[in-house]
Protein backbone atom coordinates (compact mmCIF):
# COMPACT_ATOMS: atom_id res chain seq x y z
CA UNK A 1 0.00 0.00 0.00
CA UNK A 2 1.25 2.86 -0.90
CA UNK A 3 1.06 6.91 1.29
CA UNK A 4 1.05 10.37 0.29
CA UNK A 5 2.62 12.90 2.48
CA UNK A 6 4.11 16.75 2.09
CA UNK A 7 7.77 16.95 1.89
CA UNK A 8 10.03 18.16 4.75
CA UNK A 9 13.44 19.72 4.15
CA UNK A 10 14.43 16.71 6.47
CA UNK A 11 13.61 14.41 3.03
CA UNK A 12 16.14 16.18 0.68
CA UNK A 13 18.65 13.56 0.51
CA UNK A 14 15.70 10.81 0.70
CA UNK A 15 14.00 13.08 -2.28
CA UNK A 16 17.67 13.42 -4.16
CA UNK A 17 18.10 9.62 -4.16
CA UNK A 18 14.45 8.94 -5.81
CA UNK A 19 15.54 11.11 -8.65
CA UNK A 20 18.87 10.01 -8.93
CA UNK A 21 17.04 6.16 -9.22
CA UNK A 22 13.89 7.52 -11.38
CA UNK A 23 12.49 6.89 -14.78
CA UNK A 24 11.70 10.31 -15.31
CA UNK A 25 13.30 12.36 -13.25
CA UNK A 26 16.33 14.63 -13.79
CA UNK A 27 19.10 17.08 -11.78
CA UNK A 28 16.09 20.12 -12.35
CA UNK A 29 14.01 17.91 -9.83
CA UNK A 30 16.66 17.43 -7.30
CA UNK A 31 16.37 19.63 -4.23
CA UNK A 32 19.55 21.83 -5.05
CA UNK A 33 18.26 23.01 -8.28
CA UNK A 34 14.67 23.50 -7.39
CA UNK A 35 15.31 25.63 -3.98
CA UNK A 36 17.49 28.02 -5.72
CA UNK A 37 14.20 30.17 -5.67
CA UNK A 38 12.75 28.75 -2.57
CA UNK A 39 11.42 32.13 -1.70
CA UNK A 40 9.54 32.76 -4.82
CA UNK A 41 7.66 29.86 -4.33
CA UNK A 42 5.47 28.39 -1.84
CA UNK A 43 6.15 24.39 -1.91
CA UNK A 44 3.61 22.11 -1.62
CA UNK A 45 5.66 19.11 -2.72
CA UNK A 46 4.77 15.39 -2.20
CA UNK A 47 6.92 12.05 -1.40
CA UNK A 48 5.19 9.21 -2.00
CA UNK A 49 5.88 6.09 0.42
CA UNK A 50 5.48 2.24 0.56
CA UNK A 51 5.83 1.17 3.84
CA UNK A 52 9.54 3.10 4.70
CA UNK A 53 10.88 3.42 1.46
CA UNK A 54 9.88 6.87 -0.84
CA UNK A 55 9.34 5.63 -4.15
CA UNK A 56 7.86 8.70 -5.96
CA UNK A 57 8.27 12.07 -5.13
CA UNK A 58 5.90 15.10 -6.63
CA UNK A 59 7.79 18.20 -7.13
CA UNK A 60 4.67 21.41 -6.96
CA UNK A 61 4.39 25.11 -5.31
CA UNK A 62 1.03 26.92 -4.32
CA UNK A 63 -0.34 30.13 -5.94
CA UNK A 64 -3.55 31.40 -4.37
CA UNK A 65 -5.33 27.73 -4.27
CA UNK A 66 -3.56 26.07 -7.32
CA UNK A 67 -1.17 23.74 -7.02
CA UNK A 68 1.14 23.52 -10.21
CA UNK A 69 4.10 21.02 -10.83
CA UNK A 70 6.62 23.01 -10.22
CA UNK A 71 6.09 26.40 -10.91
CA UNK A 72 9.39 27.15 -11.12
CA UNK A 73 10.15 24.11 -13.32
CA UNK A 74 9.62 23.54 -16.88
CA UNK A 75 8.30 19.90 -16.87
CA UNK A 76 7.79 17.97 -13.15
CA UNK A 77 4.97 15.63 -12.93
CA UNK A 78 5.12 12.51 -10.74
CA UNK A 79 8.62 11.83 -10.66
CA UNK A 80 8.72 7.70 -10.47
CA UNK A 81 11.19 4.89 -9.56
CA UNK A 82 10.80 1.27 -11.01
CA UNK A 83 8.62 0.20 -8.21
CA UNK A 84 5.62 2.42 -8.75
CA UNK A 85 3.80 0.76 -11.52
CA UNK A 86 0.31 1.52 -13.32
CA UNK A 87 -2.43 0.24 -10.88
CA UNK A 88 -0.26 2.05 -7.78
CA UNK A 89 0.30 5.26 -9.84
CA UNK A 90 -3.88 5.51 -10.11
CA UNK A 91 -3.60 4.73 -6.23
CA UNK A 92 -0.99 7.43 -5.88
CA UNK A 93 -3.20 9.74 -8.03
CA UNK A 94 -6.28 9.47 -5.68
CA UNK A 95 -4.30 10.14 -2.82
CA UNK A 96 -3.00 13.34 -4.39
CA UNK A 97 -6.32 14.30 -5.00
CA UNK A 98 -7.66 13.59 -1.54
CA UNK A 99 -4.61 15.63 0.09
CA UNK A 100 -4.61 18.59 -1.68
CA UNK A 101 -8.67 19.10 -1.46
CA UNK A 102 -8.45 18.79 2.02
CA UNK A 103 -6.13 21.36 1.89
CA UNK A 104 -8.07 23.74 0.12
CA UNK A 105 -6.85 23.71 -3.30
CA UNK A 106 -8.96 24.28 -5.99
CA UNK A 107 -7.31 22.72 -9.20
CA UNK A 108 -3.95 21.10 -10.27
CA UNK A 109 -1.38 22.27 -13.18
CA UNK A 110 0.34 18.86 -13.84
CA UNK A 111 3.12 20.24 -16.43
CA UNK A 112 4.20 16.49 -17.63
CA UNK A 113 7.96 15.19 -18.38
CA UNK A 114 8.01 14.68 -22.02
CA UNK A 115 9.33 11.37 -23.37
CA UNK A 116 12.46 12.45 -24.61
CA UNK A 117 13.30 13.25 -21.10
CA UNK A 118 12.54 10.25 -19.68
CA UNK A 119 15.64 7.34 -18.75
CA UNK A 120 13.10 4.35 -19.17
CA UNK A 121 8.90 4.12 -20.52
CA UNK A 122 7.19 6.42 -17.89
CA UNK A 123 3.94 7.79 -18.70
CA UNK A 124 1.34 5.58 -16.41
CA UNK A 125 0.54 9.19 -15.25
CA UNK A 126 -0.77 10.49 -18.40
CA UNK A 127 -3.18 7.55 -18.30
CA UNK A 128 -4.35 8.31 -14.23
CA UNK A 129 -4.73 12.00 -15.65
CA UNK A 130 -7.13 10.51 -17.82
CA UNK A 131 -9.13 8.88 -14.97
CA UNK A 132 -9.22 11.50 -13.04
CA UNK A 133 -10.81 14.04 -15.50
CA UNK A 134 -7.81 16.09 -15.81
CA UNK A 135 -7.83 18.03 -19.26
CA UNK A 136 -5.10 19.30 -21.79
CA UNK A 137 -5.66 22.97 -21.26
CA UNK A 138 -1.97 23.76 -23.21
CA UNK A 139 0.83 22.43 -25.39
CA UNK A 140 4.17 23.92 -26.54
CA UNK A 141 6.00 22.98 -29.30
CA UNK A 142 9.82 21.85 -28.87
CA UNK A 143 12.56 20.44 -31.12
CA UNK A 144 14.70 17.36 -30.72
CA UNK A 145 17.59 16.05 -32.62
CA UNK A 146 17.24 12.42 -32.32
CA UNK A 147 20.81 11.56 -31.79
CA UNK A 148 20.67 8.40 -33.19
CA UNK A 149 18.92 8.35 -36.08
CA UNK A 150 20.94 10.08 -39.33
CA UNK A 151 21.03 13.93 -38.57
CA UNK A 152 20.53 15.54 -41.83
CA UNK A 153 21.19 19.37 -41.44
CA UNK A 154 19.65 21.43 -44.12
CA UNK A 155 21.81 22.93 -47.09
CA UNK A 156 21.70 26.28 -45.89
CA UNK A 157 22.89 25.13 -42.44
CA UNK A 158 25.65 23.44 -44.03
CA UNK A 159 27.04 26.11 -45.95
CA UNK A 160 26.45 28.73 -42.54
CA UNK A 161 28.98 26.17 -40.77
CA UNK A 162 31.56 26.15 -43.63
CA UNK A 163 31.55 30.04 -43.41
CA UNK A 164 32.30 30.24 -39.76
CA UNK A 165 34.62 27.52 -39.89
CA UNK A 166 36.73 29.71 -42.89
CA UNK A 167 36.62 32.29 -40.91
CA UNK A 168 38.45 30.67 -38.48
CA UNK A 169 36.12 30.34 -35.27
CA UNK A 170 37.05 27.87 -32.76
CA UNK A 171 34.12 25.90 -30.44
CA UNK A 172 35.40 25.59 -27.08
CA UNK A 173 34.42 24.61 -23.46
CA UNK A 174 33.84 27.99 -21.86
CA UNK A 175 35.24 28.22 -17.65
CA UNK A 176 33.39 31.87 -17.00
CA UNK A 177 29.90 32.51 -17.26
CA UNK A 178 30.27 36.32 -16.70
CA UNK A 179 31.24 37.46 -20.65
CA UNK A 180 28.20 34.71 -21.55
CA UNK A 181 25.76 36.19 -19.24
CA UNK A 182 26.69 39.71 -20.30
CA UNK A 183 26.17 39.07 -24.26
CA UNK A 184 22.47 36.86 -23.59
CA UNK A 185 21.23 39.51 -21.31
CA UNK A 186 22.16 41.64 -24.41
CA UNK A 187 20.64 39.72 -27.25
CA UNK A 188 17.51 39.44 -25.07
CA UNK A 189 17.28 42.86 -24.35
CA UNK A 190 16.59 43.39 -28.63
CA UNK A 191 13.24 41.10 -27.30
CA UNK A 192 12.37 43.31 -24.23
CA UNK A 193 13.10 40.03 -21.68
CA UNK A 194 16.06 39.35 -19.83
CA UNK A 195 17.16 35.88 -19.28
CA UNK A 196 15.29 33.78 -16.66
CA UNK A 197 18.63 33.32 -14.56
CA UNK A 198 20.49 36.08 -13.22
CA UNK A 199 24.37 35.65 -13.34
CA UNK A 200 24.26 34.71 -9.96
CA UNK A 201 21.95 32.28 -9.68
CA UNK A 202 23.26 30.79 -13.25
CA UNK A 203 27.10 30.34 -10.93
CA UNK A 204 25.25 29.19 -8.05
CA UNK A 205 23.41 26.45 -9.71
CA UNK A 206 26.45 25.56 -11.91
CA UNK A 207 28.93 25.30 -9.20
CA UNK A 208 25.66 22.44 -7.53
CA UNK A 209 25.73 20.63 -10.60
CA UNK A 210 29.18 21.37 -12.09
CA UNK A 211 28.88 18.25 -15.27
CA UNK A 212 26.07 19.42 -15.84
CA UNK A 213 25.42 22.75 -16.55
CA UNK A 214 27.95 23.23 -19.19
CA UNK A 215 28.89 26.47 -21.16
CA UNK A 216 29.87 26.04 -24.74
CA UNK A 217 31.62 29.10 -26.74
CA UNK A 218 32.59 29.88 -30.21
CA UNK A 219 35.62 32.53 -30.52
CA UNK A 220 37.38 33.96 -33.06
CA UNK A 221 41.07 34.77 -30.78
CA UNK A 222 39.97 35.86 -27.50
CA UNK A 223 36.44 37.66 -28.89
CA UNK A 224 33.27 35.76 -27.75
CA UNK A 225 30.91 35.62 -30.91
CA UNK A 226 28.57 32.92 -29.60
CA UNK A 227 27.27 30.67 -26.33
CA UNK A 228 25.38 27.90 -25.60
CA UNK A 229 24.49 27.17 -22.04
CA UNK A 230 24.14 23.21 -22.06
CA UNK A 231 22.16 21.26 -19.30
CA UNK A 232 23.10 17.37 -19.32
CA UNK A 233 20.43 15.09 -18.47
CA UNK A 234 22.67 12.21 -19.81
CA UNK A 235 20.25 10.21 -22.38
CA UNK A 236 19.53 13.96 -23.37
CA UNK A 237 21.28 17.11 -23.53
CA UNK A 238 19.25 20.77 -23.86
CA UNK A 239 20.21 23.80 -24.87
CA UNK A 240 18.94 26.16 -21.90
CA UNK A 241 20.20 29.48 -23.39
CA UNK A 242 21.84 30.59 -26.71
CA UNK A 243 23.50 33.46 -27.53
CA UNK A 244 25.04 35.25 -30.61
CA UNK A 245 26.95 38.83 -31.11
CA UNK A 246 26.06 40.74 -33.97
CA UNK A 247 29.87 39.86 -35.30
CA UNK A 248 28.98 35.86 -34.51
CA UNK A 249 25.65 35.97 -36.68
CA UNK A 250 27.92 37.83 -39.52
CA UNK A 251 30.42 35.19 -39.64
CA UNK A 252 27.82 32.44 -38.78
CA UNK A 253 29.17 31.18 -35.67
CA UNK A 254 26.39 29.85 -33.89
CA UNK A 255 25.73 27.75 -36.79
CA UNK A 256 29.11 26.22 -36.09
CA UNK A 257 28.63 26.05 -32.31
CA UNK A 258 25.11 24.46 -32.88
CA UNK A 259 26.62 22.36 -35.38
CA UNK A 260 29.54 20.91 -33.30
CA UNK A 261 27.39 20.25 -30.25
CA UNK A 262 25.04 17.89 -32.74
CA UNK A 263 27.47 15.99 -34.58
CA UNK A 264 30.20 15.88 -32.24
CA UNK A 265 30.19 16.59 -28.88
CA UNK A 266 26.92 14.68 -27.92
CA UNK A 267 26.69 12.20 -31.01
CA UNK A 268 26.85 9.66 -28.67
CA UNK A 269 23.90 10.39 -26.70
CA UNK A 270 19.99 9.81 -27.69
CA UNK A 271 18.59 13.75 -27.94
CA UNK A 272 19.38 17.36 -28.58
CA UNK A 273 16.68 19.58 -26.86
CA UNK A 274 16.35 22.49 -28.40
CA UNK A 275 13.85 23.98 -26.60
CA UNK A 276 10.53 25.35 -27.22
CA UNK A 277 9.31 27.65 -29.74
CA UNK A 278 5.89 28.75 -28.94
CA UNK A 279 4.58 32.21 -27.43
CA UNK A 280 1.99 33.08 -25.38
CA UNK A 281 1.20 29.76 -23.21
CA UNK A 282 1.48 27.71 -26.75
CA UNK A 283 -0.73 29.77 -28.94
CA UNK A 284 1.43 31.24 -31.19
CA UNK A 285 4.28 29.75 -33.66
CA UNK A 286 7.46 31.78 -33.70
CA UNK A 287 8.01 30.33 -37.30
CA UNK A 288 11.98 31.94 -37.56
CA UNK A 289 12.77 30.40 -34.20
CA UNK A 290 11.53 26.83 -35.07
CA UNK A 291 12.74 26.64 -38.52
CA UNK A 292 16.16 27.68 -37.75
CA UNK A 293 16.00 24.66 -35.20
CA UNK A 294 14.54 22.69 -38.06
CA UNK A 295 17.12 23.45 -39.91
CA UNK A 296 19.70 21.37 -37.67
CA UNK A 297 17.81 17.79 -38.04
CA UNK A 298 15.07 18.69 -35.07
CA UNK A 299 11.72 17.79 -34.72
CA UNK A 300 8.57 18.37 -32.65
CA UNK A 301 8.20 16.78 -29.27
CA UNK A 302 5.25 18.47 -27.49
CA UNK A 303 5.41 19.86 -23.62
CA UNK A 304 1.74 19.27 -22.31
CA UNK A 305 -0.16 20.65 -19.02
CA UNK A 306 -2.82 19.46 -17.67
CA UNK A 307 -5.69 20.95 -15.30
CA UNK A 308 -7.02 18.80 -13.03
CA UNK A 309 -9.84 20.44 -11.22
CA UNK A 310 -9.71 18.86 -8.03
Amino acid sequence: MVKARPYDASDAAAWDAVVGRSRNGNFLHRRGYMDYHADRFTDRSLVVERGAEIVAVFPASLRENVVTSHGGLTYAGLITTHDLRADSTLAVFELMGEHYRQAGVSSLIYKAVPHVFHAYPSEEDLYALQRVGARLVRRDISSVVPLRERVSFSEARRRAIRRADAAGVQVRRGNDLTEYHALLGEVLRRHDVAPTHSLAELQLLQSRFPEQIVLHEARQGDALLAGVLVYDFGRTVHSQYIAASEEGRRVDALSLLLGTLVSETYADRSYFSFGISTEQAGTVLNSGLIAQKESFGARAVVHDFYEWVL
